[in-house]
């Protein structure tokens, strides 16, 4: 898996991969990760996939990366019950 691009940001790491004809979005917040796939014909490069980051998506993924905490301290919490 080749990184292809860093984008900065002041809350995520956003990384873009490309892998195995798929262009790959990982963006991580604390021990958390989520990761998009696109082929890499489905697109007209790095570019238009930068484009598809856009503030509701990333807002989007906040909502799940706290139903993700969520649902993992729930576990946690219950692992000794």
């Amino acid at each position: 898996m080749r990184l292809v691009k860093d984008i900065p940001h002041e809350r995520y790491k956003i990384q873009i991969f490309q892998y195995n004809g798929k262009f790959i979005v990982k963006i991580e917040l604390a021990q958390f990760e989520q990761t998009f796939k696109i082929g890499d014909t489905d697109v007209f490069g790095i570019e238009e996939v930068e484009k598809m980051i856009t503030p509701e998506l990333l807002g989007n993924c906040l909502k799940r990366f706290i139903t993700m905490r969520e649902d993992w301290e729930k576990a946690f919490n219950e692992k000794n019950l």
